[in-house]
């Protein structure tokens, strides 16, 4: 049977989850994050067996960067073997790949030290992607703007103008999670910025 983790977070709400942390979905919003965020544009998304591959490029630039989700490890562990980096890497050669960023739950310090190795970015449920807060932050409130644009027809230019909100009621999940991401930006803290980014980008695909 899975273990499940109960804890408190920082808004004293209860948490349940799986033992295994993170779930395939949330690796795999992971990588449109970090792609919303540095400005990259995708070519391709190609799945296959326990891994997702975007092929993607910088909106200003001809590189070609590939990342890699692994949405399930092969050991029982759950851990990202050195073997998996070994094959990304061979993949990174032969396609004539500018950079490569491998995501996963966790890694064997053995992966670890490949991917430094080998310049491949890490990114887990422990290890953040390499970017600002302040450029999630403007990211975050790009994609409102947008989503008030589609959704009202403009974007408002003061907060009262905004009926999202109303007698301590929210109406719009677009204001709900705009407030969130500027109480998160104000204690600086990243992931649940990266959260607000996430729920941002699936509603832009509705």
């Amino acid at each position: 049977m899975m273990k499940c983790i109960v804890r408190l977070n920082v808004f004293g709400v209860l948490v349940v989850r799986g033992g295994d942390g993170v779930s395939e979905e949330e690796l795999v919003k992971k990588a449109e994050v970090i792609s919303a965020v540095r400005d990259y544009e995708k070519r391709r998304t190609r799945r296959k067996g326990r891994m997702v591959d975007f092929t993607v490029s910088p909106s200003k630039s001809d590189d070609k960067i590939l990342i890699r989700v692994i949405t399930e490890a092969k050991s029982k562990s759950g851990y990202v073997s050195v073997d998996t980096v070994r094959e990304m890497n061979n993949i990174l050669e032969k396609r004539n790949y500018d950079k490569g960023i491998l995501i996963g739950k966790r890694f064997t310090e053995a992966a670890k030290s490949e991917m430094e190795r080998e310049n491949i970015e890490a990114v887990s449920e422990r290890i953040t992607p390499h970017f600002k807060l302040e450029r999630l932050y403007s990211t975050i409130d790009r994609c409102v703007r947008n989503l008030c644009r589609a959704k009202c027809g403009r974007v408002p230019m003061k907060e009262s103008d905004c009926k999202g909100y109303v007698d301590g009621h929210y109406s719009c999940d677009v204001r709900m999670i705009s407030d969130d991401a500027s109480f998160h930006l104000e204690h600086g803290w990243i992931g649940f910025l990266e959260m607000d980014l996430a729920k941002l980008l699936a509603m832009e695909k509705l």
